[in-house]
């Protein structure tokens, strides 16, 4: 037999296309070819796949090969094709038998001496070939993390283990997942001294899943309470394990199996935040999925990169369009930033020298739209030597985070998602206000001119706050508490 036909997936974003390798030995002089759209690393797989299969012990044919990746409009990068290249060859030149590569799809980068090495994107592979009735089979070092969905895995060390496996000499070991998830050892909220107002807020965004900005002087705990909210956040759900991984493993970075918590420094560029690339990976934003994105000096990240955010905050998904493919990246993120007053960050002090110019273009390093989409605002004031010395420790990490567990509980229960993700008519069916709190609500909007959007985020951290007090209904105290948290969006803004 001339001719066969090996499975293969192509990495697509968090997409997994399926790849038909077709092979074809012909009589000529001994030539490789590869078409279907190769980039340069799956051209260089002809090096790869005649070295290892000579060093397995079998015979390269000195014929014309040539090997076609379909379909051939979609881009083919990386090494993952080797293991399926190099069993086509095999089985086009009678070397194993063709019949059996119906039931396997084959994913692994082949090194000189046979053995296979990982390739990123794992996990989506099992996850399309489960849906397509196949076996995948996969190098040993990515067998984990695709095995962590209940598809048929087999893992493999080298390409002679793979042909014995065909031959039915000896069955490749199925691959086991790492089911053990480490205690993740995040900074206790119980260092966080006073600040009784932003340990508030920040218990309220937890729960609600709300975008939360911190702003004051520095040295206030801006940062130092940011990097405490993972801690109170509950852990992830199975299926939300399950996303994360997918995104994880097609970026080729080591699986999280907590919520992540990402913080790119304020010099990344726009592309380091959506993601990008000819063959486009995720970017912050998305690594940052069910998790938490922390800006740190928010107003200090470039105008455009901040802009991006705009439209992943509302929609929850990236999408990046090339020449060559469009691709969606899931974006469900929990943005928490701090920012200065000014530029000097001592706004209302005597040693402040920022003129109300420097001030201005400061601020308005974060636009309108941008502000609108964060759900509280809220300073961290400074403190004297004395209430560090006198207060007294808060509460632990453990403690806030089961009343957080518990509100979002409750949630999910009434609406089936967390109060953050509610949206138009969803609000006004578990968002109910009574003559008081109505009356309330829109005379502040309208007193501090806040947008439309604005007043439906206003509404979620209230139904939050309800939640948090266990109360089934909103009262004015929740519809005020909520209200204090929007200080930067107002027609008058309070220097902090």
């Amino acid at each position: 037999m001339s001719l066969s036909i090996t499975y293969a997936r192509a990495q697509l974003g968090v997409a997994a296309p399926l790849v038909t390798v077709e092979t074809h030995l012909a009589n000529g002089l001994p030539a490789f070819n590869i078409v279907g759209l190769p980039e340069a690393a799956v051209r260089e797989s002809r090096d790869r796949v005649r070295s290892a299969i000579i060093n397995s012990h079998f015979e390269f044919p000195q014929r014309r090969i040539t090997v076609n990746l379909a379909p051939a409009d979609l881009p083919k990068a990386g090494g993952r094709y080797d293991l399926a290249i190099a069993l086509g060859v095999l089985a086009a030149s009678g070397q194993i038998p063709g019949e059996t590569l119906e039931q396997f799809e084959f994913i692994g980068e082949l090194a000189l001496s046979g053995g296979l090495r990982p390739v990123p994107g794992g996990l989506p592979a099992a996850m399309a070939c489960g849906d397509s009735g196949r076996t995948l089979v996969i190098s040993a070092e990515s067998a984990s993390e695709a095995a962590l969905i209940k598809t048929p895995v087999k893992s493999a060390n080298s390409l002679l283990q793979v042909c014995a496996q065909l031959h039915g000499r000896e069955p490749l070991p199925d691959a086991v997942g790492d089911e053990s998830i480490e205690e993740a050892l995040y900074a206790d909220l119980a260092d966080v001294r006073a600040q009784l107002k932003a340990r508030r807020a920040l218990e309220v965004a937890a729960a609600g899943s709300h975008n939360l900005l911190f702003y004051g002087p520095p040295g206030t705990g801006k940062t130092m309470l940011a990097s405490r909210l993972p801690g109170i956040l509950p852990p992830l759900t199975e299926r939300e394990r399950i996303e994360v991984a997918a995104l994880y493993s097609s970026a080729g970075l080591a699986r999280e199996s907590q919520r992540p918590f990402r913080a790119p420094h304020h010099s990344a560029s726009p592309t380091a935040l959506v993601g990008g690339g000819s063959n486009p990976r995720p970017g912050e934003i998305s690594l940052a999925h069910r998790g938490v994105l922390f800006l740190d000096e928010m107003p200090e990240f470039p105008r455009a990169a901040l802009e991006i955010l705009r439209e992943p905050l509302e929609n929850g998904e990236v999408r990046i369009s090339r020449a060559r493919a469009q691709v969606t990246f899931p974006a469900q993120f929990q943005l928490v930033a701090a920012m200065n007053p000014c530029p000097c960050g001592y706004l209302g002090e005597s040693r402040c020298r920022c003129t109300p110019d420097q001030i201005d273009r400061y601020r308005n390093k974060l636009s309108g739209p941008l502000l609108d989409r964060i759900d509280m605002q809220v300073e961290v004031a400074s403190m004297s030597a004395a209430q560090l010395q006198d207060s007294p420790t808060g509460e632990s990490s453990a403690v806030v985070r089961d009343r957080v567990r518990s509100a979002r509980k409750q949630q999910i229960q009434r609406q089936g998602k967390i109060n953050g993700e509610l949206q138009g008519s969803e609000l006004d069916e578990h968002c109910r206000l009574g003559k008081a709190e109505s009356a309330l609500l829109r005379a502040s909007v309208e007193k501090l001119g806040l947008s439309a959007r604005s007043y439906h985020r206003v509404l979620r951290v209230a139904r939050t706050l309800a939640d948090l007090s266990e109360q089934e209904h909103i009262g004015t105290a929740h519809i005020a508490e909520a209200l204090a948290y929007r200080n930067l969006d107002r027609k008058t803004v309070i220097p902090a």
